[in-house]
């Protein structure tokens, strides 16, 4: 994982091979064994992005993992122009590696337009200064633990609310699972949509899923469980501020299958909801040998 801003941003910069084919690298030290799946989804949308008129923005983009990437290798996106009309823009883009597909994404884009306004109001929450540092509530290995966590998302600054409701909240009889967290980038980021937008496609990957543990008392960092993400929603509303505080309001509607489905609304400060979120991924319990 990048352990700076400014080699997040180095990742989203990629290498133009022949029209429509692109070169991401990666980061230059990480101990995953596997490449981040919101590294490829960010980078997989930055490629989309380039083939895209400027005048026109992601609203929705789909996204299905279908191999654990290697994070020893660059990786290649093809990006293919499915649809130019009028008003809407899309593209589909396959990413490579060892020659095998481990990534699928389709991603509509529209031109700026006007119409009906409505939206959900955003939940009473403490402020970013008044939430715990995600660090202190993870980290479960002292010193060792702090270093570790600085050189994989020292890039995000990442404030834990949890479930702030109060216990006579009617809504938590209908919402049972609630996990709610404030991120931003650790700096600041260029003035560039494309950029903004990527880098939050980036993280809105790192605690989704994890929300759908929260029922059955398992962190998903964990050897009691295999985690993986499977696919993987988007739906943008308003420009995103990615160097600025967002609230990840998340749910978890359902589990069944060893399979955890995860949603979310996120917020900007003022109370905006500016995008929506949604991911199904894999929450397979680990049974312990005899």
């Amino acid at each position: 994982m990048p352990g700076s801003l400014s080699e997040v941003v180095g990742l989203l910069e990629l290498e133009e091979l022949e029209v429509g084919l692109y070169r991401g690298s990666q980061p230059e030290v990480s101990s995953m064994k596997r490449v981040f799946g919101g590294q490829v989804a960010a980078q997989a949308l930055m490629a989309a992005q380039l083939t895209v008129p400027e005048d026109r923005s992601v609203h929705s983009l789909h996204i299905y993992f279908i191999l654990g990437g290697d994070p020893s290798i660059p990786i290649v996106y093809d990006v293919e122009k499915i649809r130019d009309g009028g008003s809407f823009t899309t593209r589909r883009v396959a990413a490579r590696q060892h020659g095998a597909i481990i990534f699928y994404m389709t991603a509509s884009f529209q031109k700026q337009e006007d119409g009906w306004i409505h939206q959900d109001v955003m939940p009473e929450v403490p402020s970013p200064d008044d939430s715990r540092p995600l660090i202190e509530l993870i980290n479960t290995n002292g010193q060792e633990g702090i270093d570790i966590w600085e050189r994989e998302w020292a890039s995000f600054d990442l404030r834990y609310v949890g479930d702030n409701r109060t216990a006579d909240d009617p809504q938590r009889d209908l919402v049972p699972v609630v996990q709610r967290m404030w991120f931003r980038t650790n700096g600041t980021l260029p003035e560039s949509r494309i950029i903004h937008n990527a880098a939050f496609a980036y993280i809105s990957d790192f605690s989704l899923l994890g929300a759908s543990l929260i029922p059955h008392g398992v962190f998903i960092g964990t050897p009691d469980v295999q985690a993986a993400s499977l696919d993987h929603v988007i739906w943008f509303h308003h420009p995103i501020q990615m160097d600025e505080w967002l609230l990840y309001d998340q749910t978890s509607p359902s589990a069944s299958g060893a399979r955890g489905l995860s949603t979310a609304r996120v917020f900007a400060q003022d109370g905006t909801l500016v995008a929506t979120v949604a991911q199904e991924g894999l929450i397979r319990p680990v049974r312990p040998r005899d």
